[in-house]
């Protein structure tokens, strides 16, 4: 990396300008206290198949019964400045008027008490939140925290009702070619329940392998995101994110987050205020028959480990170079995507039992999770942590970073100014946590000059810092 040097302090608007803007209804009335429980039901295991069965075999009505009470419609209500750029050209003018903006989609109600799941792309950069149930009454909505990477988000409504809610099921468990039903709101057509298969398992849409989808052919369109995928139980498998179409409708394919993943995010928010993710600590590849012929190996099913990482749990679990796992648990692993969908599920220090093959034989080893490398982030002497709950809550904020230390003995007349400060974006790029940060700073930075940090004082005021690239 690059140095950096000269650190200026500039504060928007003579340090004047408050929060009110960054305020997104992150209120979470004690649920971060180390007391707390989860608020998900989980269906005990099913072991059952239903095998040679027909649709016109499969009774999809309880299950759809069931799945529409806890699915509501998601209303986002955000603001935007609409500008003259002839008349700020010609006259210098500067004024904007506000214009509204609405979107909407689905999510599912997880607790009796009004919690609910849906995406983060749902609500993101929400000024207000509403939500409707299936019987058409209407509460105003508070977030409670996202994952933008999964593209899970937690609301939260209050009532003394008791609601009805989806019971989780194991995503696990679930089999490529099993019957699924979609529910959500597709074009505000509320309650619509589509019933489709599964595709295909631990999909891969991202080219780091963060993410690990269900794939359905179950119809899937605009309005649809943040709504429930339940298999013909009526279990909660998955919560529907995206769909694949050069046309913007659904053209055959469909993605949901699953059910695992989302319950443990979910968890994570509750307890912790953001989600604790771990990694494995291996690199390599998917084996096929080439592969297995070229390395003389015994099998050629499994990941092929090509590197193990250095302190990582399973380089101290002993797994070498040249090793592949072929199982998690009870889970079969076939390639990294298989790993990090199963690694998603779990916390640091969580202990999974490894089985992978050296030399033709089968060898089993327990293997400890380590934290993700990217706690914290670093900007030439500037060290960035991740918020907690009670920094969220303070600023109202729901993404952004926060400067944990500064080692740069050049920044050190600047440590007071800075040490707190929350950083939220970089040039145009949102500071969401600490690996895109590190990201931005080790990819995107290479070709800057000067780079601008907008930050949140102490004071809750928006300040702007400039750094110098030499």
């Amino acid at each position: 990396m690059k140095r950096f040097s000269g650190l200026f302090l500039v504060s928007l608007l003579s340090g004047a300008t408050t929060l009110g803007a960054y305020k997104l209804f992150f209120e979470n009335d004690g649920l971060f206290s180390d007391n707390t429980k989860s608020i998900v039901t989980t269906a005990p295991a099913n072991y059952t198949k239903n095998v040679g069965l027909g649709a016109e075999a499969v009774d999809f009505t309880a299950a759809a019964d069931n799945a529409v009470h806890t699915v509501v419609h998601v209303k986002n209500l955000s603001y935007r400045t609409i500008s003259n750029p002839m008349l700020e050209y010609f006259y210098g003018y500067k004024g904007g008027q506000q214009q509204a903006q609405v979107g909407t989609g689905s999510g599912v109600i997880i607790s009796e008490d009004g919690y609910i799941v849906t995406n983060n792309h749902v609500i993101q950069d929400a000024s207000e939140l509403e939500v409707t149930l299936n019987n058409k009454e209407t509460y105003k909505a508070k977030l409670v925290g996202t994952d933008s990477k999964m593209d899970i988000a937690l609301l939260k409504i209050d009532t003394d009702k008791k609601l009805p809610y989806a019971v989780f099921g194991d995503s696990d468990n679930v089999k490529v070619g099993e019957w699924v039903l979609a529910v959500g709101n597709p074009y505000n057509l509320t309650s619509t329940v589509t019933a489709g298969i599964i595709s295909a398992k631990a999909r891969n849409l991202d080219q780091k392998g963060i993410q690990s989808f269900i794939q359905t052919d179950a119809a899937v369109n605009p309005g649809n995101s943040g709504g429930a995928l339940v298999n013909t139980k009526g279990q909660l498998i998955g919560i529907n994110t995206m769909i694949s179409s050069m046309t913007g409708s659904y053209v055959g394919y469909s993605f949901a987050v699953p059910s695992n993943i989302t319950r443990k995010i979910i968890e994570d928010i509750m307890e912790y205020g953001n989600v604790q993710r771990g990694v494995f600590g291996v690199e390599g590849y998917e084996l096929n028959s080439t592969i297995t012929k070229d390395m003389k190996l015994s099998t050629s099913q499994g990941f092929y480990v090509k590197k193990v990482d250095k302190n990582s749990g399973a380089a101290n679990a002993g797994i070498q170079q040249g090793d592949v796992i072929i199982k998690l648990d009870n889970t079969n692993i076939s390639s990294f995507v298989d790993i990090s969908s199963y690694v998603n599920t779990k916390r640091p220090n969580d202990i999974v039992k490894a089985t992978f093959i050296r030399n033709g034989k089968a060898m089993e080893v327990p293997v400890t999770i380590t934290k993700n490398e990217f706690v914290n982030a670093e900007l030439n002497g500037i060290i960035f942590e991740n918020l907690d709950a009670s920094d969220k809550k303070r600023f109202h904020i729901d993404y952004g970073v926060k400067v944990k230390d500064i080692t740069n003995q050049s920044f050190m007349r600047y440590y007071n100014a800075l040490k707190g400060n929350i950083l939220i974006a970089i040039n145009d790029a949102k500071a969401v946590d600490t690996e895109t940060v590190a990201n931005i700073f080790n990819e995107k930075l290479s070709s800057e000059s000067m780079v601008e940090l907008t930050m949140i004082n102490k004071r809750g005021e928006l300040v702007k810092f400039f750094v110098e690239i030499k």
